[in-house]
């Protein structure tokens, strides 16, 4: 059984209850290094770190019969591997428990409603801005290619004005939440972040 548990967007304390049963009757949990290393208690024999998706995918059909918890940040089905592993296995070969999203938890941090907002994702593609910025409010989890200045970019391309929230390294101590328009987005890193895009 592959079971497939959200860890949500950092702070232990954010995760659901039934997390350490779930990691204690596993055969083997697979998680990025930063992910383990969240769980200092798992045993070294136990742990795995994740290998390439096509390596992963032999691994967990060759080990069918083991209990394995496939740890994902967030929430697994929300830009998560969650829809990969339920595209490439069977419903009666998977469990999903869901985690909180780092979108979600910065929606709560700002206090603004996720009704009607429109969610997606930079990572690894380039999304439909035409498209997007057509929404009033947008949650994106973005990556290291097209970030918060990127996205800043866009709407000025366009001609557009929109208040962009920028959150660094959320639910960690040393979380950043910041405020801008479309002009004064900096042009530099931003750290495992999310941006909330909206028209007001």
């Amino acid at each position: 059984m592959i079971t497939v548990l959200g860890i949500g967007p950092g702070d232990p304390g954010l995760r659901l209850a039934g997390t350490q049963q779930l990691l204690a009757q596993a055969d083997v949990v697979i998680g990025s290094a930063r992910q383990l290393k969240t769980f200092p208690k798992i045993p070294a024999e136990k742990a795995m770190k994740l290998p390439r998706l096509g390596e992963l995918k032999e691994y967990l059909t060759a080990n069918s019969a083991k209990q394995v918890v496939l740890l994902a940040s967030g929430d697994p089905l929300l830009y998560g591997i969650g829809t990969w592993v339920t595209t490439n296995f069977s419903e009666q070969q998977v469990v999903i428990v869901p985690g909180i999203s780092s979108i979600q938890y910065m929606f709560h941090q700002l206090h603004l409603s996720m009704n009607n907002a429109y969610f997606t994702s930079s990572h690894g593609r380039v999304p439909d801005f035409d498209f997007l910025l057509r929404h009033d409010k947008v949650g994106m989890v973005t990556d290291s290619q097209l970030g918060p200045y990127e996205i800043a970019q866009e709407i000025k391309k366009r001609g557009l004005h929109r208040t962009l929230y920028i959150g660094e390294r959320l639910s960690y101590p040393d979380e950043q939440i910041s405020k801008h328009d479309e002009t004064t987005v900096e042009d530099r890193e931003y750290g495992m972040n999310v941006v909330i895009i909206t028209n007001a």
